[in-house]
């Protein structure tokens, strides 16, 4: 009976889910108690077609009383206006700021009638870099953003941010109040001690604390504004952020979830793995993985790095044909697929997997930030263009006055970006490519 149901779900999700290109990104957080060297690590692949793969750099500077900066879209440099200045930003290489604070991102979307929110003047990526600019820690961080959206409102879909510092390590989802209202509703769990969590374009925090704000931080309107808007009529205590705001399908277990189930059975083992592939395929969407996982021993960077390179070798959505013929494989063995990764021929829907590494990758990272080192030096940032699985990366600090010209570039945040399809062979993008 419970073979049928399963199928009988799967048949319903090919028929009426509508399969669509899913926005990029996998990110990876290790709490420093389970990284091999003590430091809080965040992996971040930056996937989208057409993204092009360079480091910005912010220097640190002083701003009059009175100042304003200008606020573009990260994804398209739509220009949404000026917010206020802070008196002093601090430095900013990629990802981190010389603190040492790191912030990575992937997109869930969630509920697509709060996807919108026409009045509001900051998005996902513009929010990462204002936010690296203004804040020493996580918390801080976490504080800075909730208020920037508050003020000046969420013009993104859902998102799922990790962040960390030198001592904390934390996940942050979030999701717009649509046109109801001006502002995002958001809940932040701080990664407990040994374990390491993951997301990858699904939101994953589903039922959180709601007196321990040492652990859980969320908008005091995250349970009542889901009920105003009819999402949510239980109690506050079984209130799931993620089955109301983005609830799991078929893609998003298969596409999303399969990427962070291949990071846990990497470092949980087995056990793990045959725990939960009915839910990673698709086919046990109530079966969901929890949120952190323990495990059996301590990670190094080099192993996330490998964890990157992944299209789900000897597994059993393994994409080369080396452990089950897959045609899209072909006689070559290549684990890449042309896009869109969804297509219908007579009348029946068909799709490839989405895996963590992947050639529509802009730029990827590992960066730890190590509490036992001088700030100057707690934020290494180990940063590579392209896709994750062919990349050389290489070090820079958070704290770098310049960064190397192959490497260096401008985003849509800035008003100016720099097209792919431009042949530069001094620009590192172009090589790897």
């Amino acid at each position: 009976m419970n073979k049928l149901f399963n199928i009988i779900i799967i048949v319903v999700c090919l028929l009426f889910n509508i399969f669509t290109t899913t926005n990029g990104c996998t990110n990876i957080i290790i709490e420093r108690s389970a990284s091999i060297d003590s430091s809080n690590i965040i992996a971040y692949n930056a996937d989208s077609i057409g993204l092009y793969g360079s480091l910005y750099h912010y220097p640190a500077a002083d701003h009059e009383s009175n100042e304003m900066r200008d606020v573009w879209n990260w994804d398209n440099g739509q220009y949404y206006g000026k917010i206020e200045e802070v008196s002093h930003t601090y430095n900013v290489v990629g990802n981190m700021n010389e603190f040492g604070l790191v912030i990575g991102e992937t997109t869930f979307g969630g509920i697509s009638i709060l996807s919108s929110q026409s009045k509001a003047k900051i998005d996902y990526g513009s929010l990462i870099w204002i936010t690296l600019q203004r804040a020493q820690n996580a918390r801080e961080a976490i504080k800075i953003m909730s208020t920037l959206i508050a003020q000046y409102g969420w013009a993104s879909s859902g998102e799922s941010f990790s962040i960390i510092d030198n001592e904390e390590a934390f996940i942050m989802e979030i999701i717009g109040k649509g046109e109801y209202e001006l502002g995002a509703i958001w809940v932040a769990m701080k990664i407990p001690t040994g374990h390491i969590t993951a997301h990858a374009n699904q939101a994953r925090i589903r039922q959180f604390p709601l007196n321990d704000p040492e652990n859980c931080l969320y908008a005091k309107d995250v349970i009542s504004f889901a009920r105003n808007i009819g999402l949510y009529t239980g109690e506050d205590k079984y209130f799931s952020f993620s089955d109301v705001y983005d609830p799991i399908s078929f893609t998003g277990a298969r596409w999303c979830e399969n990427r962070v189930y291949s990071i846990f059975s990497s470092v949980m083992g087995q056990d793990f793995a045959n725990q939960y592939q009915d839910y990673a395929m698709g086919y046990n969407l109530t079966n969901r993985m929890p949120l952190f996982v323990k495990p059996s021993s301590k990670i190094a960077p080099q192993t996330i790095m490998q964890l990157f390179r992944s299209h789900y070798e000897g597994s059993s959505t393994d994409m080369s044909g080396t452990t089950f013929l897959d045609p899209g494989a072909a006689a070559s063995y290549s684990p890449y697929r042309n896009h869109p990764l969804n297509w219908a021929s007579q009348g029946k829907n068909y799709f490839n997997e989405r895996p963590i590494s992947t050639q529509q990758t802009g730029w990827n990272f590992v960066a730890q930030s190590r509490a036992w080192m001088p700030r100057q030096l707690s934020g290494l940032l180990w940063f590579g263009v392209d896709d994750s699985g062919t990349t050389v990366r290489f070090p820079i600090y958070g704290s770098a006055t310049r960064v190397p010209t192959a490497f260096a570039g401008k985003g849509p945040q800035d008003g100016i970006t720099t097209p792919m399809t431009v042949f530069d062979t001094t620009k590192a993008f172009t090589v790897f490519k």
